[in-house]
């Protein structure tokens, strides 16, 4: 009698049930609240299942990392450390235990480095990396591993400079050819959970393939073999939307946004907002790209990138001929955000130089990074360095006049421009000559010249002191890496 009256502690488990599994897709989807009604409906059908709060920390991603709440934030943080204690409560012998760790570690650092605290991000990814990297050893077979481990390892390969010292020192090391190659296997695998994950593995295949290795062709085609549901899946359709602006595929990319399925089941992000505010001022269309700017701002509650966006939102007004508006976000920029992206700090330096853009060049650049070539090439039609007073603007016409004839593949004129962007501004602040150095490699990279290419990469990383260093050397990284792979 005494026996059976004794209480056991019962044992916790990792049970990813097909209840989980539906609040995992849902979730997955943006579809937030259905995610967190599933996962409470696990919790009553095993209290002792820590995989409802594993799913409870993809949640917290997406709100805290799309909407960046402050307030949000200070409610979240402690419940945050203390999902990473019950983890740890699980069975050790199981493949989920460090990979849930791992991606929940993961999951804490996007978090913070959206909230400024970049050190203990550095050591949240170093605890998700050696995690993933013991689970990967014990686990070889567990195919989720490779999500995780192979997107870390291809971007720690990549690093900047300014960062390579802390990551030698915590023990990160990684080969971009090895974690492309994990990614890739991942997200083309049959594994049943490849298939669970397909969409987080299609998100992370995507960027690392398109901003790391540079296959940006591939990359779509990816999309496009994979029917990726950019309609039901606001994850996807995000990240669609996203590189095909990165890629000037405007139209491609203002298809997406609008052709999303409008259900209030999904989370309400800004984003869609500063996509189309984005899209609109690259043709020039500002008083458009005011409207969801200014509606973009209105909804988002956090720093990253906000300077920026006030920036972008004072070329609208610039555009449209209205100083006053333009002078008064311009002001924002001053008084609102932080520095802790490379865009943050040109739009600060901008603001503070207090001399507005050349209208010339300011309306080339939208029309080249929107992918009107034929357009931008026409605005500039006739001009030379010597149309232009500052040393700055000449640079920049050199620069543009590259960046138009790169993107149209008449690949001389862009790599003569690009010589005379780095000849004039090698030792300036401005980013136009490294920027010009990379694509001039990317010019030889794509010829099959990688010798020539990683001359370029490295004359990239050998100017100090401009604008974009932290993510211009890691494009010039993962450059030479590739080149310098197999």
């Amino acid at each position: 009698m005494l026996c059976l009256c004794v209480k056991t502690k019962a044992e916790k488990v990792y049970e990813f049930n097909s209840t989980c599994q539906q609040a995992y897709q849902e979730i997955i989807k943006l579809k937030l609240k259905e995610g967190t009604l599933l996962i409470e409906k696990a919790k009553k059908q095993n209290p002792d299942n820590l995989i409802p709060l594993f799913l409870e920390s993809y949640i917290d991603l997406f709100n805290l990392f799309f909407y960046e709440d402050p307030a949000e934030y200070a409610i979240k943080k402690p419940l945050l450390a203390e999902r990473l204690k019950q983890l740890e409560t699980g069975p050790q012998n199981s493949p989920f235990y460090r990979y849930c760790l791992s991606a929940t570690y993961l999951h804490r650092a996007f978090i913070e480095i959206k909230f400024s605290e970049n050190w203990r991000a550095s050591w949240d990814v170093r605890k998700a990396f050696l995690l993933i990297k013991d689970n990967k050893r014990v686990f070889s077979t567990f195919v989720p591993n490779d999500l995780i481990y192979g997107g870390l390892q291809t971007v720690i390969a990549t690093i900047p400079s300014g960062y390579t010292l802390f990551a030698n020192l915590v023990g990160l090391s990684g080969t971009m050819e090895e974690g492309l190659k994990m990614v890739s296997n991942f997200a083309n695998s049959n594994d049943p959970y490849a298939k669970l994950f397909s969409s987080e593995g299609a998100f992370v295949y995507c960027y690392v393939f398109y901003h790391i290795a540079n296959k940006k062709h591939d990359v779509f085609s990816f999309i496009q073999n994979k029917k990726l549901d950019v309609v039901n899946n606001h994850l996807l359709a995000y990240m669609a939307a996203n590189i095909a602006i990165a890629d000037k595929r405007l139209e491609y990319s203002k298809n997406i946004i609008l052709s999303r399925n409008k259900s209030l089941d999904y989370s309400p992000i800004p984003v869609w907002d500063y996509e189309l505010g984005l899209i609109h001022l690259y043709h020039l269309e500002a008083k458009e790209g005011i409207k969801y700017y200014e509606s973009y701002l209105s909804k988002f509650k956090g720093n990253f990138y906000l300077k920026d966006n006030y920036l972008k939102l004072s070329w609208c007004y610039y555009l449209e001929g209205n100083m006053q508006a333009a002078e008064s976000a311009r002001m924002a920029i001053l008084k609102k955000g932080t520095l802790d992206t490379d865009a943050d700090k040109q739009a600060l330096k901008d603001a503070k130089g207090g001399v507005w853009p050349n209208i010339l060049l300011l309306k080339a650049r939208m029309m080249s990074d929107g992918g009107y070539y034929k357009e931008a090439l026409l605005i500039l039609n006739g001009k030379s360095v010597n149309s232009f007073s500052s040393e700055e603007e000449k640079l920049e016409f050199e620069y543009r006049l590259g960046r138009i004839y790169d993107d149209m593949s008449r690949n001389d004129e862009a790599i003569q421009f690009y010589n005379s962007a780095i000849s004039i501004g090698e030792n300036r602040p401005e980013y136009y000559a490294a920027r010009a150095a990379i694509q001039t490699a990317e010019i030889y990279e794509r010829l099959g010249k990688k010798a020539q290419a990683v001359a370029y990469f490295k004359k990239c990383l050998s100017m100090k002191n401009h604008e974009y260093k932290n993510s211009l050397d890691q494009r010039a990284n993962a450059g030479i890496e590739r080149c310098m792979a197999k």
